[in-house]
């Protein structure tokens, strides 16, 4: 008689047997099209305690056992205020899925909660700067975060509808702040509902967004500055019903951007025009 498996073995062989073309696939497919790791590479997995920090680290877990290329994790749990519920329930899940979690308290809600303006947008970089920082101290070279292929999408029409620019994602950053440091997205080609479903088939439960100042707009009827994305979420989901394609092409797009077909684009050196090339390049066909 096979001995019964534990929790954290369903969840790991689940992610390899029965969610391999819809998680694992598209996640090696990543690292491998991006070149997210490399040998000798020591990452900082960060967990949030959501659904998708959970899988990144099972996902990081089997990576490091089976990979050619030999590679080390820390995953690390910020802690930026999080009520008494909240923490248990990221503890009791690292247990449960075996993940073996460093956990280090700021006050990041504190700070951000008294925030006049934007308050989303400075807890964001708070934490990114917290996560690095913590990560170096730990003589890691890299953090991991857990977006997905939806946010790429989401982050990409949310900048063109309301920031008046076309701007994605990008798979791996080096860090501004913090040389040497990087910044890779494993789940880069992963579908947010394939995330669902594989949490849905675990039958695990994780904390949704923790903040504050979230709980707080959502007591009064309010959704604050995550409303946009919601927004777009919603949007994409309409079109999704007349061309299911279309987050594929969306993403498909944003690797094959015809620059030449722009009157204007960014880059580190500054705003640039077309004008600048179109004088002293050959006329190309309409």
């Amino acid at each position: 008689m096979s001995r019964e498996l534990a929790p954290y073995q369903i969840a790991e062989r689940s992610i390899i047997k029965k969610y391999r073309k819809t998680l694992w696939n598209p996640f090696i497919a990543a690292v491998k099209r991006y070149e997210l790791i490399q040998a000798g590479d020591r990452v900082a997995v960060c967990i949030s305690g959501g659904k998708d920090s959970m899988l990144l680290a099972k996902l990081m877990q089997e990576l490091e056992r089976h990979s050619d290329v030999p590679f080390e994790t820390v995953y690390l749990v910020m802690d930026p205020g999080y009520n008494a519920e909240n923490r248990a329930k990221i503890e009791s899940n690292a247990a449960r899925l075996h993940i073996p979690i460093t956990i280090f308290n700021t006050e990041i809600f504190d700070v951000a909660n008294r925030a006049t303006e934007h308050p989303c947008y400075l807890c964001a970089r708070m934490r990114r700067g917290y996560l690095y920082k913590k990560a170096r101290e730990l003589g890691c070279n890299k953090i991991a975060l857990g977006h997905h292929l939806n946010d790429v999408i989401e982050t990409t029409v949310m900048a063109m509808f309301y920031s008046s620019q076309l701007q994605g994602m990008m798979p791996k950053l080096h860090s501004k702040n913090f040389p040497g440091m990087e910044l890779i997205r494993p789940m880069y080609c992963i579908n947010e509902a394939d995330i669902i479903a594989w949490r849905r088939y675990n039958q695990l439960e994780f904390i949704q967004c923790a903040c504050r100042f979230t709980e707080s707009c959502e007591a009064q009827g309010e959704e604050g500055g995550l409303s946009k994305r919601k927004e777009i979420k919603n949007l994409l989901l309409l079109l999704k019903k007349e061309n299911p394609d279309i987050e594929k092409s969306i993403f498909n797009a944003l690797h094959a951007v015809c620059i030449e077909t722009f009157p204007g684009w960014k880059d580190r050196v500054g705003e640039h025009s077309f004008l600048e090339l179109y004088t002293n390049r050959n006329k190309l066909p309409d």
